[in-house]
């Protein structure tokens, strides 16, 4: 892992997709730094899966370019794809976990079907990826028997065991409680640097983002309106930045006017 050259692993230009003639993506400019742990933020129905997928392959973008470690590369670039295929890796949202395998099995599918390894290698990878993600001992349980966050670990696991250099996470913390959401980054950000792998975050979940990550981006209405670093977010005047960060203080002011109002009624 880590054998990207360029500084940006992933560069974006002018990304553009829409659907029944509505624009979800607006021309998008974006650069991951090769080796970062970089977050793109944004409110629900911002574009943030739809700009995922299109980095992924899922969906084919209208227009604009996305270059992979220097090399641009589009449907009809299918030796660029592979390459790109083969050095990158995605956790979905659900885990996208298969109930009838067994964990060893998960991790190993995507070693039998982007490899020519024999089954011995496959077998001694997979369990290797098991143990650096300290679920080794439950290799031969299904995703049904496993905690919602050993399953979490379990996705993480088959999506290094290629070892890729670029990991995709899709709302890796979407429907879990503050506990487990702070234990879904750490995770992200010990094995981010122990593999070194960069990671690229789509989350709505902006105080464990602005912790865990070396850059953040905020996605609105298609469209990157800031990008730098945690710091640089926390202090930013930009009244979407503001807007999205300080949600949380408006509510409380909010609750206090309509209790204090309450009050003198």
């Amino acid at each position: 892992m880590g054998d990207s050259k360029h500084p940006f692993i992933l560069q974006v230009e002018g990304l553009w997709k829409s659907f029944d003639g509505r624009s979800i993506l607006k021309g998008i400019d974006l650069g991951v730094p090769s080796g970062s742990l970089f977050t793109v933020l944004g409110p629900s129905g911002a574009g943030k899966s739809v700009f995922l997928k299109c980095l992924a392959g899922i969906l084919i973008p209208d227009a604009g370019r996305i270059s992979f470690d220097g090399r641009p590369f589009g449907t009809e670039d299918a030796e660029v794809r592979a390459e790109f295929r083969k050095r990158c890796s995605v956790l979905f949202q659900s885990n996208a976990l298969f109930d009838s395998l067994t964990a060893l099995e998960n991790v190993a599918l995507p070693l039998e079907q982007t490899t020519n390894l024999d089954k011995k290698e496959i077998r001694r990878r997979s369990l290797e990826a098991l143990q650096q993600l300290e679920m080794d001992e439950f290799y031969n349980q299904y995703p049904g028997q496993l905690s919602g966050g050993m399953q979490k670990r379990l996705a993480l696991a088959r999506a290094i065991v290629t070892r890729p250099e670029l990991v995709l996470f899709d709302e890796p913390t979407a429907g879990l409680d503050p506990l487990r959401r702070n234990a879904v980054f750490t995770m992200i950000a010990k094995y981010q640097r122990l593999f070194h792998f960069t990671a690229l975050v789509v989350t709505h979940d902006l105080p464990e983002a602005l912790v865990a990550s070396d850059r953040v981006a905020l996605l609105n209405q298609g469209q990157i309106c800031f990008e730098g670093t945690p710091e640089e977010f926390s202090v930013s005047t930009h009244p979407v930045v503001s807007g999205f960060r300080d949600s949380a203080d408006e509510l409380g002011k909010a609750v206090a006017a309509i209790r204090s109002e309450a009050l003198t009624s």
